[in-house]
């Protein structure tokens, strides 16, 4: 199985003895599957001053990590986009790969943490300077998926829902493509009912190969000016998945989103060849 790694470079609300922010690495390893627990991932954290915000601390910093957690990731997500070229730079210069991405759920939650019960309880703290460590994401503008992957008219949809519970084997299901993280940290019960979404294509393998390579994000609900399901990846990338051309699917999909709500967001993708089929081209687990 391979490591990936989450990474944030920013801002702390911690002020140094010259009364200037001290900046922060934090570097955690992504969950793989709905069964690994938090306190066997690794967590790595390092505070700098301002006048050393640059890749070249940062590659080191990185290259630190790597020696105390005794393995080297094959990729690194990030979604601090205005760090974009920074963070890019000292992964590419430690030799891994960095990707711009929403899925750093561990991340975030490591964060708002941070920002709950370890900043406040640290000399220097700066109760104004929180926001700096908000996460927020751009507004993002859908275009169609490539037509090399698109089964034309012989794709079919439903939205569909399964209970928590069930994904406790989902490391048993047979899935071509796909990624799922643990469930246990979001406070869901095991008769939570978690919504989804499955495309049934001829092209299923293409498709959820394709999807592979992105930074799976989430979907949502998009009525104006056409009611449309969306997948948004990376941090500023979102794509057209299903049109809703009558008031039975846009109801369906107001039910969906309501769904994710009482899921705390918890939501799925999965893509299939047919309706019979008991194997998946592709699935992920996806979180808003």
């Amino acid at each position: 199985m391979q490591t990936i790694w989450e990474l944030d470079f920013y801002s702390s609300p911690i002020l140094d003895e010259n009364n200037k922010k001290l900046w922060e690495v934090l570097i955690c390893e992504t969950p793989l599957n709905v069964q690994q627990t938090s306190d066997k991932l690794f967590k790595y954290a390092q505070f700098c001053p301002n006048t050393t915000v640059n890749s070249i601390f940062l590659k080191e910093t990185i290259e630190k990590a790597i020696q105390e957690s005794g393995q080297t990731p094959q990729k690194i997500r990030f979604f601090r986009r205005q760090m974009n070229n920074m963070i890019t730079k000292a992964c590419e210069d430690a030799g891994i790969p960095a990707f711009p991405s929403r899925r750093t759920h561990t991340l975030n939650q490591w964060l708002e943490e941070r920002i709950q019960t370890f900043y406040p309880n640290q000399p220097g703290y700066d109760e104004k300077a929180v926001n700096s460590a908000s996460i927020q994401y751009p507004a993002l503008n859908a275009i169609a998926l490539p037509d090399a992957v698109r089964g034309d008219k012989g794709d079919k949809w439903a939205f569909v829902t399964l209970e928590t519970s069930a994904f406790a084997d989902i490391e048993e299901w047979d899935i071509g493509f796909g990624e799922a993280f643990p469930l246990s940290p979001l406070g869901l019960t095991p008769e939570t009912m978690i919504p989804g979404l499955i495309i049934y294509s001829p092209r299923a393998l293409p498709l959820a190969g394709w999807m592979s390579g992105l930074e799976m994000g989430c979907l949502h609900l998009e009525e104006n000016p056409l009611a449309k399901i969306i997948l948004e990846t990376g941090v500023s990338d979102s794509w057209f998945l299903a049109n809703l051309t009558n008031q039975k699917t846009i109801a369906e999909a107001k039910s969906f989103e309501q769904a994710k709500i009482k899921a705390n967001g918890v939501h799925f993708l999965a893509i299939q060849s047919n309706s019979e089929s008991e194997s998946f081209a592709g699935f992920w687990l996806l979180k808003e």
